[in-house]
């Protein structure tokens, strides 16, 4: 069984150069292994999902621009997550708030063609079936 993602958990991202942290704000009110519990509407940037370092996706115009004007070689910039949709799929079973738990096995794709995974869920003690 998967693990409910809380706040701390350890993100990636495929165009990104450093791991993030998910920051969860406790609007639901409820703890999932004494930190505040996700769902998949914890998708925002800069107030959920922070930073992955620089930027390697040329789908992103601060790099597709940096990397042009250095004649073609890609030229990483910082990262500035955009991820307008909720993570996927979520854990239907599981409703927080009526939105569905957020678990260490949801993606969330950012406008630059990144895909962010879950790489550590912040606790390792609550299961979601």
């Amino acid at each position: 069984m998967p693990f409910h993602v809380v706040n701390g958990a350890s993100l990636m991202c495929s165009f990104g150069v450093a791991p993030s942290s998910l920051v969860v704000l406790p609007l639901n009110r409820m703890l999932s292994g004494h930190q505040p519990a996700a769902t998949i509407q914890d998708h925002v940037p800069m107030t959920n999902i922070m930073p992955f370092g620089m930027c390697m996706s040329l789908a992103n115009p601060l790099v597709a621009a940096a990397t042009a004007a250095a004649l073609g070689v890609l030229t990483p910039q910082p990262c500035i997550p955009n991820t307008p949709s909720p993570w996927v799929p979520g854990a239907p079973t599981v409703l927080l708030g009526n939105q569905p738990c957020l678990d260490n096995t949801c993606t969330c794709q950012c406008q630059w063609a990144g895909v962010i995974n879950v790489t550590s869920p912040g606790q390792m003690t609550e299961q979601i079936p």
